[in-house]
C-alpha cells in the first residue's frame, strides 16, 4: 500500500491512518508458508512538532511447527513498530529515519521486513515444551517414553571413572 504523507509533513499536528489487510500467503519462510490468512495492518503517521512518526501494528496468525516437538501449531501475534520519517536525510548512514523524498512510503515492504525481523527465533507450542526423546522420538509432552535416562554418552564414559 502506498501511503501518501504530504499533508502530514506540511501541517503540524496532522495525521494519516490506514487499516488494511496484507496477504502474505505466498511468503516462503524456510520452505514453509506460515501466513494462512492476511496480516491486518493498522498504521498511523503523526506530525508532532515537525517530526513525523509512523506507528504500525501488525496482527496475524502464524502457522508453523513447534521447534522442539514438531507438532503443528498456530500462534496469534501482534507486533508493533515505530519509525521516524524524513523527507530528506542529511547523513546517508542515519538508520533512525526512513527517507520519503516524494512524501510517499511503500508500507507493505516496511511491514514485511519488520515482521520478519521481529519473529521469535524459536517457535514453541508452549513455554514448557519437553520436545522429543532423543532415543525413540516420542513426544515427551504426551508422557514418559520409558527409555533409559541413565544412559551415558560413550564419549563421556571416562569422566564417570573420575567421579567414582
Amino acid at each position: 500500500m502506498l501511503l501518501k504523507l504530504k499533508d502530514v509533513f506540511i501541517n503540524e499536528g496532522s495525521r494519516s491512518e490506514v487499516d488494511y489487510s496484507l496477504p502474505l500467503a505466498e511468503l516462503d519462510i524456510n520452505g514453509d508458508y506460515p501466513f494462512k490468512s492476511p496480516v491486518r495492518v493498522l498504521a498511523t503517521a503523526v506530525n508532532r512538532a515537525g517530526l513525523v512518526e509512523l506507528n504500525v501494528d501488525a496482527v496475524f496468525d502464524y502457522t508453523t511447527r513447534c521447534d522442539r516437538c514438531f507438532v503443528p501449531m498456530t500462534k496469534h501475534m501482534k507486533l508493533s513498530f515505530t519509525h521516524g520519517l524524513a523527507v530528506e536525510l542529511i547523513d546517508e548512514e542515519n538508520d533512525d529515519y526512513i527517507e520519503t523524498p516524494d512524501y510517499t512510503l511503500e508500507l507493505d515492504d516496511l511491514v514485511i521486513s519488520d515482521i520478519l525481523l521481529n519473529l521469535p527465533s524459536k517457535m514453541l507450542c508452549r513455554d514448557d515444551c519437553k520436545g522429543l526423546c532423543p532415543d525413540c522420538g516420542a513426544n515427551l509432552n504426551e508422557g514418559d517414553c520409558g527409555c533409559d535416562k541413565q544412559k551415558i554418552d560413550p564419549r563421556l564414559e571416562a569422566l564417570k571413572d573420575l567421579i567414582d
